[in-house]
C-alpha cells in the first residue's frame, strides 16, 4: 500500500453486526442479517501494534477464486500477504477529536478491503472511516472464528439471464439490500463502536462514498437517509442497467436528485453527456455538486487495483496490455494522489467547513489529469 498522506497514524478494528429486524434477503432461511465492518481511525502510539493485512485468509481465498480483474492469474498471488499501514487495536488519538465519520461501500462483488488505499488515507487525515461488507454480495466475508460466507450474485445472475426484466429486478434487489445495510449501520454506530471510539466521533457529521455499485449505494442511501450529509460516487452508474451509457431504469436518487452536496468522479469518458443517470441526477438536484474525470482512468482505477496491479504485473511479467485493461493509462502514483486529494477536499469542505486549496473550484493546477464537467 502507498504511504499515507495525512498527519495521523491509523488504527483499525473489525466488528460483527447483526440486524435481527430482518431475515437475510439472500439466504431467506437465516432469520437475521449479519454484517462485518472495519473501522479505521486516527491513532496514537501506533508503532507498538501489528500492521493489519489488507485481506484475511478466507476473504483472500474468495477474492482469488472470483474477482473482476482481467487476465490476472489470481492463483499465483497470495492476496492475504499485503500489509496495510493501519495498526490493529492501536489506541485512538483522543486529543484532536471529535472526528467526522465517513462510510465506505465497495463495488458489487468486492470486499470492503478493496478500498484500503483511499479509506486508510482519509483516516490519516482525521476521519473515522467505517467500511462495510455486504454479505453474500462480496466475493467472501470472513467472520470471527474464521467462518467465511461467499457471494451468491453469480448464481443469482445465472438464474436471471437472459431475461432482462429478471436482471433488472436482481440489480434493484442488490442495491436495496446495500442501502438497507447502510441504514442499519447508521442505526448501530452510536453503540456498536468500541467504547474508546464512541466519545471521539461526531455522528452529526457523516459522509459516505463508494466505487461502482458502492458509489450508487452511497448516493441512494444519502437520498433515503438525511443522516448522510455529503456523498461521493466513484464511477458508479445510478440506474438499474448493465452499461453506464444505457438510458432508463433510473433509481430514485437519479430521478429525484439530491438536496445535499455530492461529488461524481468518473473514468475517462464518463460524464454527464455519456452517463444518462448522472445527467438526470445533475438536472434534478438542488444542492452543491461537482463532477470530474481523470484522464486515462479506468473503472478499477478507483479501487486498490490501481496500487497492486502494477506490482503484480512487474513480479509476474504480465504485459502492459493487462495493466491498461484493468486500470487504464493514467500513471498509478498520479491517480492515487488525485483521488485522495479530491476526496479529502470534498469531505473537508462539507464535514469540516474548509477547503484549504480551492481544489474543488478548479483553483489548483496540481492535478492536470482532472477535467471538471457540468451542464
Amino acid at each position: 500500500m502507498p504511504p499515507l498522506s495525512g498527519p495521523y497514524a491509523v488504527g483499525t478494528v473489525s466488528l460483527r453486526l447483526v440486524d435481527a429486524s430482518r431475515s437475510d434477503p439472500w439466504i431467506t432461511s437465516q432469520p437475521y442479517r449479519e454484517l462485518m465492518i472495519g473501522v479505521r481511525y486516527p491513532a496514537r502510539a501506533a508503532g507498538a501494534y501489528p500492521t493489519a493485512p489488507q485481506m484475511l485468509p478466507g476473504e483472500a481465498a474468495g477474492f482469488a477464486a472470483l474477482n473482476s480483474l482481467t487476465d490476472v492469474p489470481s492463483d499465483e498471488i497470495d492476496w492475504s500477504a499485503t500489509r496495510t499501514h493501519a495498526r490493529e487495536g492501536a489506541p485512538v488519538d483522543r486529543d484532536r477529536g471529535p472526528y467526522p465519520v465517513v462510510c465506505y461501500s465497495p463495488g458489487a462483488g468486492d470486499p470492503r478491503s478493496w478500498g484500503t488505499t483511499l479509506c486508510d488515507d482519509l483516516a490519516s487525515r482525521g476521519y473515522v472511516v467505517v467500511t462495510l461488507d455486504h454479505t453474500y454480495d462480496a466475493t467472501a466475508v470472513q467472520f470471527p472464528g474464521g467462518r467465511v460466507e461467499s457471494t451468491v450474485l453469480p448464481a443469482e445472475y445465472a438464474k436471471a439471464y437472459p431475461d432482462q426484466d429478471r436482471i433488472t429486478a436482481l440489480l434493484q434487489k442488490t442495491l436495496a439490500v446495500r442501502v438497507a445495510d447502510t441504514r442499519f449501520l447508521l442505526d448501530e454506530l452510536p453503540t456498536a463502536l468500541p467504547r474508546d471510539l464512541r466519545g471521539t466521533v461526531d455522528l452529526g457529521r457523516i459522509g459516505m462514498f463508494g466505487q461502482s455499485a458502492g458509489g450508487f449505494t452511497a448516493l441512494q442511501a444519502m437520498h433515503d437517509d438525511p443522516r448522510i450529509t455529503a456523498g461521493a460516487d466513484l464511477d458508479g452508474v445510478l440506474a438499474y442497467v448493465q452499461e453506464d451509457s444505457t438510458p432508463g431504469n433510473l433509481s430514485t436518487v437519479a430521478a429525484d436528485g439530491l438536496d445535499r452536496p455530492f461529488l461524481l468522479i468518473g473514468k475517462d469518458g464518463n460524464d454527464l453527456s455519456t452517463v444518462p443517470s448522472w445527467d438526470s441526477l445533475w438536472r434534478h438536484g438542488h444542492g452543491w455538486r461537482r463532477g470530474l474525470t481523470l484522464r486515462g482512468a479506468e473503472h478499477a482505477t478507483y479501487t486498490d487495483a490501481e496500487v497492486v496491479i502494477p506490482q503484480i504485473a512487474h513480479r509476474l511479467g504480465l504485459p502492459r496490455k493487462t495493466v491498461v485493461e484493468n486500470i487504464g493509462t493514467i500513471a498509478p502514483g498520479r491517480a492515487v494522489a488525485a483521488e485522495r486529494a479530491f476526496l479529502a477536499a470534498f469531505f473537508d469542505r462539507w464535514l469540516r467547513g474548509r477547503d484549504d486549496e480551492g481544489l474543488l473550484d478548479g483553483l489548483s493546477d496540481r492535478y492536470p489529469e482532472a477535467r471538471f464537467f457540468s451542464r
